[in-house]
């Protein structure tokens, strides 16, 4: 097996785990509503990138990801370390994932130079007889 599927296997199981502590035992309201997308776990297992957005989307980022960097990476780290079987608990490192946010930007910027639709009553095709 490669170390990469290890890797991927160890972000799976993190994740995993990271959503239920967040969810049953972090109680900061600093925070607020936060969605774990991805965790990559470096090839030797010792970092970890958690990759969060929370919502609404336009009122998250530097906050929560200073609130999660700080006091409570360790908090969440030690829990792991109770939770999960491996020898050393990767460090936590929590990143804004700013792609939501780009995809609906983006989005919206298609919606707007995209032509109207056509209202042609003509390009439904042959009538049925009635």
């Amino acid at each position: 097996m490669s170390d990469g599927s290890r890797a991927e296997r160890v972000g799976a199981e993190l994740l995993r785990e990271l959503w239920q502590l967040l969810r049953t035992e972090v109680k900061d309201p600093r925070i607020g509503p936060v969605t774990l997308q991805e965790v990559r776990v470096s090839r030797d297992l010792s970092h970890a990138k958690v990759y969060f957005t929370c919502f609404p989307l336009d009122e998250c980022g530097d906050e929560q990801a200073k609130v999660l960097n700080g006091a409570l990476a360790g908090f969440l780290r030690r829990e792991l370390s109770r939770r999960v079987r491996l020898r050393t608990v990767p460090q936590l490192h929590f990143v804004h994932d700013e792609s939501v946010l780009e995809g609906e930007r983006l989005a919206a910027l298609i919606e707007r130079s995209a032509p109207p639709p056509l209202d042609n009553d003509e390009d439904d095709g042959p009538d049925e007889p009635r």
